[in-house]
């Protein structure tokens, strides 16, 4: 399985549909919250080419971008090959 890193914030419900996708999938992720150290948004910046909502998710090395995004893969039936279940 993939690490899955997603960069969140408070109040965020994209951020919660994006996580509960992922726990119902019974996937492990890594949540860095942009708002408790302020140096991980800039760090989300570099790695997203300038991105500046949330979530920014990460499968192993494919930026996948938001939920949007995820939920996208997920209707298309590509997610689960992207994270390797």
């Amino acid at each position: 399985m993939q690490k899955v890193v997603i960069y969140t914030g408070p109040r965020c419900n994209y951020c919660s549909a994006a996580k509960h996708l992922l726990n119902k999938k019974k996937v492990k992720y890594s949540e860095i919250d942009i708002a408790v150290d302020s140096s991980k948004m800039i760090e989300m910046q570099k790695k997203t080419n300038g991105a500046r909502t949330i979530p920014q998710i990460f499968i192993g090395e494919t930026y996948v971008g938001g939920y949007d995004e995820l939920k996208s893969l997920e209707l298309a039936g590509k997610l689960n090959s992207l994270l390797g279940i």
